[in-house]
């Protein structure tokens, strides 16, 4: 079985003035750039200088960096991790982020599911690969790849929740009640920019900042503050739909891709992180994954008499993938059903014991 990381030799490190960390620096900030520039491999096709038009391949990697600058901030031990590795002079090889949307037509301004993000992706330049049901978790996963850079730029896993499939009313009502009024967070100037983008394959590099900006703020929770009583129920029937409740559309996790992930799992361990105790295997072999259980962050409720209480409830976190090469000696860019409904389980802020009523699911690749 050949090491996928192969591909690595195609990735470098760049200057923080280049296209990508030019555009990016006003929204995450000039200290974290340069970081970045340090630690973050990027596609070298990428490194060069902008000109007047910025290709949807440079967008599409600026976005993924937007947005995992953005977990950094919420999740401490990925900070932990990015930080040790900056200090060790180790570099990070981000492969994919996760997210998860509600299915349903009663999501106020927002597109149902996993629509209210493909709008952003599939301008971007991504295309739907692979469908991977999740019964047990009343989910649907679908991955996102780069048409331009599939191997390189980092993909998404953009899940469903499927609220009906618990087939109690009152849970699916709770559902919609939380998210039946979700704001569009997307300007008329953003979706003239999207079908620009879709059209020709790139952006005026004066719309690039506002742009960038404007549909990393996609990938949050739009939905008003959730009503406690509604969260408690929410999680009584579902931790997936509940952690939906609190952190809405944001990164769900982020993912490096690392040459060994048994070996980096037994280091974490030997460090005190808060590592799965198991690996994850797909069914091909080609696929290994691990990740720390997700931080504990504090979010605001609502109360019956419209007072905010803040309360303790499981956020992100961050994973880690091996991939090898498939039988035609390409990166395996695949996903697998028990591997993710294994890596979920990092969100439900119990002994990760819980996983094993799930392995037991039949699911396949479509």
């Amino acid at each position: 079985m050949t090491d996928s990381l192969s591909s690595s030799s195609l990735m470098s490190l760049a200057s923080p003035d280049v296209t990508i960390y030019s555009v990016i620096r006003e929204i995450i900030g000039g200290e974290r750039v340069d970081e970045f520039s340090h630690v973050v491999l990027i596609p070298e096709v990428l490194t060069s200088f902008g000109d007047e038009q910025v290709s949807r391949a440079h967008l599409a990697m600026s976005l993924f960096l937007t947005l995992y600058a953005d977990l950094l901030e919420r999740v401490p031990h990925a900070l932990d991790y990015f930080n040790r590795r900056k200090s060790n002079e180790e570099l990070i090889f981000l492969d994919h982020g996760a997210v998860r949307t509600v299915l349903t037509t009663r999501n106020g301004d927002l597109p149902p599911g996993e629509q209210s993000l493909t709008r952003i992706l599939v301008p971007l330049g991504y295309s739907h690969n692979h469908t991977y049901p999740l019964p047990k978790l009343r989910m649907t996963g679908r991955s996102y790849t780069h048409k331009d850079f599939p191997e390189l730029i980092p993909q998404y896993f953009v899940s469903e929740f499927h609220p009906e499939q618990l087939e109690n009313d009152n849970f699916e009502k709770k559902v919609i009640l939380t998210v039946e009024n979700s704001r569009d967070p997307l300007t008329k100037e953003t979706i003239a920019d999207l079908e620009y983008l879709d059209a020709n394959g790139f952006l005026p590099r004066e719309r690039v900042a506002d742009f960038l900006s404007n549909i990393a703020a996609a990938f949050d929770r739009q939905h008003p503050v959730p009503l406690l009583s509604h969260y408690e129920e929410l999680r009584e029937h579902s931790a997936e739909m509940a952690w939906i409740a609190t952190e809405g559309n944001a990164f769900n996790h982020a993912t490096d891709r690392v040459s060994d992930v048994m070996a980096l799992a037994e280091h974490e361990r030997e460090l005190g992180s808060p590592i799965k105790d198991t690996v994850e295997v797909s069914g091909s072999g080609n696929i290994l994954q691990t990740a720390y259980k997700a931080d504990i962050v504090s979010r605001p409720f609502r109360l019956d008499d419209e007072s905010i209480v803040d309360k303790d409830v499981p956020g992100s976190f961050f994973e880690f993938i091996t991939r090898h090469n498939d039988e035609e000696g390409k990166v395996d860019l695949a996903f697998d059903a028990n591997n993710a409904t294994g890596i979920f389980a990092m969100t439900r802020g119990e002994d990760e014991s819980i996983h094993e009523e799930f392995m037991e699911a039949d699911v396949e690749e479509d």
